[in-house]
């Protein structure tokens, strides 16, 4: 399962409660209630699009809190380890972006806007959203991040703020500025896309599942002040069979940590495959060959992933031929849960029925039931399609 995020008129925390709510990943209420702070969630429309609204209402008189105050905070919240885990990133982001504005220690920084229970209600909600959702992937479309000039407890600033800026260079997102002199992206928005990205871009290749849509403050004149939230499953971008490319590299001197982000990389980029094979090159030394099959139209993408996201400087670009199957895809229950089964047609008839990995495991945990389990009986399930032809079944 991959997500996109449409950021066309930015990103705030309450619009990220408000997709996510929207898609049903979060109860922002009960997360809420064990913080002690009101909520409302509410059916909204800005620009003639259906979105929700939340309002977090923390009450007067917050106090400017430290670091070690919002852990604190979040150490208390009731929700799972890894939410938390996550929570405590997204605040050590925004530390990080304000003491290098200001100038001073990370643990020092004074929170003043961030540091109100509302704040703390959006970075751990979208934690806790982000989490039920389960996504392999997320891809950011480049932030709009509004202009002009906003009042903050440090005084008049300019906007896109410098905390903002911090955090998009830390981070692996884009931002331009405009379309509207008004303030569109928030450093707590931000700071969360940031910490749950992993690529920039336009919406990738995916068989769309769901759209969630949270509502801005604010109406704009000239346009949606929303925040899309697309969900799905990955498919491989089509081109004529004999019009892909392949792009190699040979690289030894990469952490080999990081190769699993280059491949997830280049798939968000729009790559049909991407892999990676152990090979010994001069002077025995032990290195990867790293390999990518796009269509044309994504070249330039996938080309650019592997010049910023490895340590190459050179590669190698040859025109293959492609064959492959006609495929669809078709549901089987197991104990009352839809597993999707790609199909795949050769001369029609069905010769390949795979259910797909996510939906299984998904289906495992909500049963109770190991993996291994649950995949044997969505294959037999799944087994009488081989062989079909066009109308029977």
């Amino acid at each position: 399962m991959i997500g996109w995020v449409d950021a066309g008129s930015g990103v705030s925390g309450d619009m990220l409660l408000g997709a996510l709510t929207d898609l049903g990943a979060l109860d922002v209420g009960a997360l809420a209630r064990t913080l002690g702070v009101d909520v409302s969630a509410a059916e909204g429309n800005r620009g003639g699009l259906r979105g929700i609204s939340v309002d977090v209402r923390p009450g007067e008189d917050q106090p400017h809190r430290r670091l070690a105050d919002l852990l604190e905070l979040v150490d208390h919240a009731a929700v799972e380890p890894a939410v938390r885990d996550r929570s405590k990133a997204v605040f050590r982001r925004l530390a990080a972006a304000e003491s290098r504005v200001h100038g001073i220690e990370p643990e020092t920084v004074e929170f003043h806007e961030v540091g109100a229970l509302d704040t703390i209600v959006d970075v751990v909600g979208a934690c806790q959203g982000f989490a039920a959702l389960g996504l392999d992937r997320l891809v950011v479309s480049p932030i709009a991040l509004g202009g002009g000039r906003i009042s903050t407890a440090h005084g008049v600033v300019p906007v896109p703020g410098p905390a903002v800026l911090e955090l998009l260079a830390a981070g692996n997102l884009v931002g331009y500025g405009g379309p509207v002199d008004v303030e569109l992206a928030t450093p707590t928005g931000v700071a969360l896309l940031a910490e749950f990205a992993g690529g920039a871009g336009p919406m990738p290749a995916m068989e769309v599942s769901a759209t969630a849509v949270g509502l801005g403050a604010r109406e704009l004149d000239e346009q949606p002040n929303v925040l899309r939230l697309v969900v799905g499953h990955a498919v491989s971008p089509r081109a004529e069979d004999d019009d892909w490319l392949l792009l190699e590299a040979n690289v030894d001197d990469l952490d080999p940590r990081l190769w699993p982000a280059v491949l997830a990389r280049l798939l968000d980029a729009g790559a049909g495959d991407a892999w990676l094979t152990p090979i010994v090159m001069k002077k025995g030394r032990a290195a990867h060959t790293v390999s990518a099959l796009v269509a044309p139209d994504f070249a330039d993408a996938a080309a650019r992933v592997l010049f910023t996201e490895s340590s190459t400087i050179g590669i190698r670009t040859t025109r293959v031929g492609k064959r492959a199957l006609d495929r669809e895809w078709v549901s089987v229950d197991v104990g009352g849960h839809a597993i999707r089964v790609k199909l795949a047609r050769l001369d029609a008839r069905i010769v390949n029925a795979v259910p797909e990995y996510d939906d299984v495991a998904a289906a495992a945990v909500a049963l109770g039931r190991p993996i291994k389990a649950t995949l044997a009986a969505a294959t037999a399930a799944a087994a009488h399609l081989l062989g079909d032809e066009p109308g029977e079944g």
